[in-house]
């Protein structure tokens, strides 16, 4: 009953789908809506409730379904794992309508092979009866007599040399010949609208990612980094940017580890450069900037629907690194529920996006950074083991810029420049004295205080001499600021002074300094005014 693929044309355009209705035994209207339906429509989800929402409203179909090829990605809850023997591909229920519209239900996923559906698409090809109750190949179940079902009729869907899927349905009443015959050439027609719509939504959502990718670099491309180059001559550095030269070749995973301030994502940018995907996109995301609820979707994006406020399909940012370099600042604030998910990006390389179950696979080098112990987290319940070593392949320590004094000359001369030719001034003489009192402070916000406070003397510097803010220099004979002498005193304020920054000068509440330094928030704040100590 089925046409003869030799004679069927491998595309056809609206029109010859539209003048469906002159070809032989064709006449009537009964599929000719959904002929002009599937031809007008290149979405997907469109095309599929054209076909069977069609198929029960004009030709009395009780129910009908499409099932199109797609991944073996439910296996462990799949009601039909027992008749799978390949669990790579399997049919996937995307289209019900009539008696049974639910798409979850125990026929979600078809193996190939595998019951009438599975048959009709690897082997027995085109399948109907009139007859179902006593047709050996349709299996008996009760709801077909209950139902009152009569006729049955599946056709896989080709296009070209390809499968795509199966269409079926079941009617309460004998097919007629005419339909019979026109049936095949509608499954050819649907399986090219089906085609056009998946190679159009293939397109578009490349279109959408390189729209995306170019809003987001665009943005980079605003952001003003600390320096262009890493400065260094310490041996310390050096023994760091040796290490960048060995890993940036290879795609290991790579954890950077630094206090606040000494250029964890300046070194991540330099791993990304020196590397093979340097073409590709570096795309950032601070894992302590966004709440718990909204960084899920940010990592792995998200589908119209999926939670109020998301009003359109968005691409996360696995998916804009992919073939490139994912860099996650303050690793350690990433809910535990997340670690799990970020560990299977990383053994499986795969996610889904939230709202959808489709299984997204990417090729993404990921980057960590932190300034806290992540031992230590492990050892509270805040942070996965096995994540830590998946991320600890190739660490990399950051030392602060006390340890790194012969560095600072370097700094504050590439800083004093940067901000005179911004602020049209000319300083070209950085005092001793200055350059000595900047050496001996012990720097707890790192190389971004040095640059604060280098920006904050080029505005107060009238004449061509470097002039320190003088309250900077008050407060370090007052208060005995960190230096790299030592005293039990400094120690305490470089501690508290540490653990502000890392809560961003939050004193209370679960994620706040009080909780970390194990203090109450009110003998915090006596401790803060005691040390003079203010944001950076």
């Amino acid at each position: 009953m089925a046409s003869d693929s030799s004679t069927r044309p491998e595309r056809a355009s609206p029109e010859e789908a539209i003048s469906f209705h002159q070809q032989p035994h064709m006449s009537g209207g009964i599929l000719e809506r959904i002929m002009l339906q599937m031809a007008s429509s290149l979405d997907l989800e469109e095309v599929l409730t054209a076909i069977t929402q069609g198929l029960v409203e004009d030709l009395d179909a009780a129910f009908a379904r499409i099932w199109l090829l797609g991944p073996g990605d439910l296996c462990d809850s799949c009601y039909k794992a027992d008749n799978c023997d390949n669990r790579s591909r399997c049919l996937h229920l995307k289209a019900s309508a009539g008696l049974y519209s639910n798409t979850n239900g125990e026929y979600r996923r078809v193996p190939l092979g595998a019951l009438k559906i599975g048959r009709i698409a690897q082997g027995w090809g085109p399948v109907w009866s009139n007859d179902v109750l006593s047709d050996e190949r349709l299996p008996h179940n009760p709801w077909m007599q209950e139902h009152g079902l009569r006729a049955f009729a599946g056709y896989p869907l080709h296009f070209q040399d390809e499968l795509l899927g199966v269409v079926a349905l079941f009617s309460r009443r004998p097919l007629t010949q005419p339909e019979l015959d026109r049936l095949p050439v509608f499954a050819h027609q649907a399986a090219i609208a089906i085609k056009n719509a998946q190679l159009f939504g293939e397109v578009n959502q490349l279109k959408e990612q390189l729209q995306a990718e170019n809003v987001y670099l665009q943005e980079e491309i605003k952001l003003a980094h600390n320096f262009d180059n890493i400065l260094s001559q310490s041996s310390a550095m050096q023994q760091v940017l040796h290490k960048v030269e060995q890993v940036a070749a290879t795609d290991a995973t790579v954890l950077i580890l630094g206090e606040t301030g000494t250029g964890k994502e300046l070194l991540a940018r330099a791993v990304h450069q020196l590397s093979p995907r340097k073409d590709r996109p570096l795309v950032k995301l601070n894992c302590a900037a966004l709440s718990a609820n909204l960084i899920e979707s940010e990592l792995f994006g998200h589908e119209k629907g999926a939670f109020t406020g998301a009003i359109a399909r968005r691409s996360g940012r696995f998916e804009l690194a992919h073939r490139g370099t994912i860099f996650l600042d303050e690793i350690a604030d990433l809910p535990l529920d997340l670690q799990a998910k970020l560990l299977r990006v990383l053994q499986e390389g795969e996610f889904e996006r939230l709202g959808d179950s489709r299984t997204i696979q990417i090729d993404v080098r990921v980057m960590a950074a932190t300034n806290r112990d992540l031992k230590q987290a492990i050892d509270r319940g805040a942070f996965r083991e096995d994540l830590y070593y998946r991320l600890n392949v190739f660490p990399l320590v950051l030392p602060p810029l006390r340890d790194r004094i012969e560095d600072i000359p370097m700094l504050v001369s590439h800083f004093v420049q940067k901000y005179s030719a911004k602020m049209g001034k000319r300083i070209e003489h950085i005092p001793k004295a200055v350059m000595e009192t900047l050496q001996a402070y012990g720097w707890p916000g790192n190389v971004r205080e040095l640059e604060n406070i280098i920006e904050r003397a080029v505005i107060l510097t009238s004449s061509s001499k470097l002039e320190l803010d003088e309250s900077f220099v008050a407060s370090l004979r007052e208060s005995g600021a960190p230096s790299r002498g030592g005293t039990l005193q400094e120690a305490e304020r470089q501690h508290i002074f540490q653990a502000l920054q890392d809560t961003a000068w939050r004193i209370e509440g679960a994620r706040g300094a009080a909780v970390r330094l194990g203090l109450n928030p009110s003998t915090l704040r006596s401790r803060i005014k005691k040390l003079h100590l203010t944001p950076v």
